[in-house]
């Protein structure tokens, strides 16, 4: 397939989305099938749906998946594109004939530590030499401060489209991040900058180029502003004034002091203000569009000061993608669900209050007893069976509504439907596991089962489509990926629990649920359940092999894995040693499981192998793959026979969303489809 038509076909994967600033447009990176990522620009009306324009790159290049992107008001596309120090600037244009690439237009180069962009507030298509963004240039390398202490730096530019140099217009002493406009006028920006410790926003003056403090609401206090109405002077904030880390309002020039609204305070759920609606008269009359998120899905309120609480509203059961654009013409928001890939959804938010919105997380159901009793445990309880979504009987995704619209969603190829996924939770060893499902009610008696085990740590799984567990459900396997001890999105202790402890608790959560799925599979008379993990995951999935007896792990396939933290450690590059020593990723674990070093425990990997790495891997290098491959050998294993390596060549870390990947979504439902012996 040349790279022109893999680039203009349907999009699976759409992330990284931004919005114009007058909300014409939006953009984002997509793939299709084949992987392999490009921009796209949406234009947004009022009226029709939302129509996404593929930009494939001249040459069959593919987009870098760590580009960053700003939609003008014209359709065009500001694009950052990173390499170290060296940051890109383009522009991409759509074609003059439909289906051929984008026209990509560079416009400069800056040498910095970190570069990102922030687009210009503007209404309508920008004059000719006007700037379309500003720059945000860090440099941590400490210099000597008149004080004698060191001294990073933040640097801000003008962005233009005409090809003109960035025009320098800041230099300001600390890192500097956020981003917040004051004005309609793209005079005042607010920054969250960090100074001594404490993140404190400052009002930076473009066109004098000097910085003031903004946000001091307390003599320690971390202090970020997260939306502001430029109109009214509403601002809301996040800020550990308090005594922990909660969301605020105040005026902008008022000396009334910030408001810590109790209703936006619920502990275990992260609240992301997405969006303010236009046209408030006044600063209390504002009202925002708020994304909760627990646990693997996310839901949508509604908040207004004067009010005092959050109103829910009815969004299907997914994920929102944390950003948005809210206009007369309705609020858009990226949205996500295991049968929906990726889109933008126009919500009418008006149309959706009062509707009965779903419950954002599943009711524990009693499941202590075991897997095979949950359901007439929730029952005995009088709580519903945890499975069961608020929509009617079948359906893993609500039915259209009133207010709510998807745009740009891709159907499968062919016809038909995706594969739907649910939300149950499962009895663990320090109480009950989230986990999303594939399946259907009947997941614990497929013929196939796979348990998958995320990326991260510091990740989870997500209500949300996933090309390659959908290419394991198409094949006829039953998915069960929980979300372990560790993952995010449950709240810190659940997320701390492996800080210091990796495949400690979270190894113990899965030896749980493998040991009873497995169990109660055996009484059915049904094969064991195979094993999937990827990067980290991988990691605790071939512990888990090693550790669990062998009529409990058909296969495992792991896909970029590392062999120990230690291990991890002495070979990784610098960002990901650092992440890793932050969360205690070299610390031994004295218990009866011995070290979690997979070397040390390859003899005890009985299950058949499948084990797949990219040989250009940034975070996790290909070294630790190609270490275990020779371990094995040393042992005996027959390649081919015990177990099989794959080396992706060209292929980074995120070897299953880049260019060739269906082939390995292919592969890989291939291998966990088989029985023990294939």
């Amino acid at each position: 397939m040349t790279a022109a038509l893999r680039t203009t076909a349907p999009a699976l994967r759409r992330l990284s989305f931004t919005f114009a600033a007058d909300g014409s447009h939006a953009a984002c990176l997509a793939a299709g099938a084949e992987g392999g990522w490009y921009a796209e620009s949406w234009r947004l009306t009022a009226d029709a749906p939302a129509e996404p324009t593929a930009l494939p790159l001249p040459g069959g290049r593919c987009e870098q998946l760590r580009s960053q992107l700003v939609s003008l008001p014209d359709g065009r596309v500001l694009v950052c594109r990173h390499d170290g120090e060296r940051h890109d600037l383009v522009l991409l244009s759509a074609a003059a004939q439909p289906g051929g690439p984008a026209v990509e237009q560079p416009l400069a180069t800056l040498r910095m530590a970190g570069l990102r962009l922030l687009p210009l507030p503007m209404d309508g298509v920008p004059a000719q030499d006007a700037p379309v963004a500003v720059a945000l240039g860090t440099d941590p390398l400490p210099r000597t401060s008149s004080g004698g202490g060191p001294l990073a730096t933040t640097t801000a530019w003008l962005v233009y489209a005409d090809g003109r140099a960035p025009g320098r217009i800041a230099e300001l002493p600390g890192l500097h991040g956020g981003g917040v406009w004051l004005d309609h006028d793209g005079r005042m920006l607010a920054l969250d900058g960090v100074r001594a410790k404490l993140v404190r926003t400052v009002a930076l003056d473009l066109r004098l180029g000097t910085a003031t403090p903004l946000l001091e609401i307390a003599e320690h206090s971390n202090d970020r502003l997260l939306l502001c109405d430029p109109a009214t002077g509403f601002l809301l904030l996040r800020s550990d004034a308090p005594g922990e880390d909660r969301l605020g309002w105040g005026v902008l020039g008022s000396s009334d002091p910030v408001r810590f609204p109790d209703c936006l305070h619920t502990p275990g759920q992260l609240l992301r203000p997405v969006a303010l609606e236009p046209g408030a008269q006044r600063a209390g009359q504002s009202r925002v569009a708020v994304q909760l998120d627990r646990g693997a899905g996310s839901a949508l309120a509604l908040w207004r000061p004067a009010a005092g609480q959050l109103e829910p509203l009815a969004v299907p059961p997914g994920r929102l993608g944390g950003i948005g654009h809210w206009s007369p013409a309705g609020l858009r928001m990226p949205y996500s669900a295991p049968d929906h890939p990726a889109a933008l959804a126009a919500l009418q938010v008006d149309l959706l209050r009062g509707q009965a919105a779903p419950p954002l997380t599943p009711v524990a159901s009693g499941l202590a007893p075991g897997l095979a009793n949950s359901r007439a445990g929730a029952a005995a309880s009088g709580r519903p069976w945890s499975a069961d979504p608020p929509w009617p009987a079948g359906a893993t995704t609500a039915p259209p509504r009133a207010g709510w619209r998807l745009d740009g969603s891709t159907a499968p190829a062919g016809g038909g439907a995706w594969h739907g996924a649910r939300c149950l939770e499962l009895p663990g060893p320090a109480g009950p596991l989230e986990a999303v499902v594939y399946g259907g009610e009947g997941w614990l008696s497929s013929p196939r089962l796979v348990l998958a085990l995320h990326g991260g740590p510091a990740d989870a799984w997500r209500l949300e489509f996933d090309p390659a567990l959908q290419r394991m459900a198409a094949a006829g396997l039953a998915v069960l990926a929980p979300n372990q001890r560790g993952s995010t999105g449950y709240g810190s202790e659940h997320a701390m629990a492996i800080r210091g402890a990796w495949g400690g608790p979270d190894l113990a959560d899965v030896l749980t649920l493998l040991a009873d799925v497995a169990t109660r599979r055996a009484a059915l008379g049904l094969a064991p359940p195979a094993l999937f993990g990827v990067s980290y995951g991988a990691f605790l999935a071939l512990l888990a092999c090693a550790h669990a007896p062998r009529e409990q792990v058909a296969r495992c396939a792991v896909v970029a894995p590392f062999l120990s933290g230690a291990r991890l450690l002495a070979e990784a590059a610098a960002p990901v040693r650092s992440l890793a020593a932050r969360l205690g990723g070299d610390e031994p674990i004295e218990d009866a499981y011995g070290p979690r070093d997979v070397l040390a425990l390859a003899e005890r990997l009985t299950a058949r192998l499948l084990i797949v790495h990219g040989d250009r891997d940034e975070a996790v290098p290909v070294s630790q793959s190609r270490a275990l491959r020779h371990a094995l050998l040393r042992l005996g294993r027959v390649e081919g026979t015990d177990f099989r390596y794959v080396e992706a060549v060209g292929a980074g870390h995120e070897v299953l969303a880049e260019e060739g990947s269906a082939v390995l979504h292919e592969l890989l439902a291939g291998f966990l489809h088989g029985d023990r012996t294939a």
